[in-house]
């Protein structure tokens, strides 16, 4: 399976983290900038930044509202289940995430590369329960695989991305 553009550039941030308190991560407040942002702070929920901030180098046109999680829902083809490197929106108390499908548990828990999951970039497992839809960037061939198993090494289910 070839990875695409998008999930290779999001791995190479795995790891980046929010900075505590008054400062910035700098690598947010430059994906903030790419992409014409009118705020600069990385304490802003920013699961919709890191999304549109690795699929931006290829020229994919981006939500209008692309901070928006539950914006995602509208950009793209419609795809029925978790194919490798879709994006995928959850619900979420107070608004929504969104982060890339990158495989399934042993439970059956998506696997989901994503910003702001607990303050930082990270794959982390989601309750598919929580799931309002699929979607693949428009002009890009659509995996017919299902998302690949991945081992959550007993991780909890992600709670924590605001």
């Amino acid at each position: 399976m070839t990875e695409p553009s998008w999930i290779a550039r999001g791995r190479a941030h795995i790891g980046l983290r929010e900075v505590p308190g008054k400062g910035n991560n700098p690598i947010i407040q430059r994906w903030l900038r790419g992409l014409r942002a009118w705020w600069s702070d990385d304490a802003t929920p920013w699961c919709g930044t890191f999304c549109a901030a690795c699929l931006q180098p290829d020229g994919f046109r981006l939500p209008q509202h692309w901070y928006r999680a539950r914006a995602w829902l509208g950009w793209g083809e419609v795809v029925q289940q978790p194919v490798y490197g879709a994006i995928v929106v959850f619900e979420r108390q107070g608004g929504g995430h969104v982060g890339f499908v990158v495989g399934v548990d042993e439970r059956g828990r998506l696997m989901v590369l994503g910003g702001n999951q607990g303050d930082a970039v990270s794959i982390a497992p989601f309750e598919r329960a929580r799931v309002l839809g699929y979607r693949y960037p428009y002009g890009t061939p659509i995996p017919t695989a299902p998302a690949p198993l991945l081992a959550s090494r007993g991780a909890a289910a992600s709670s924590n991305e605001a």
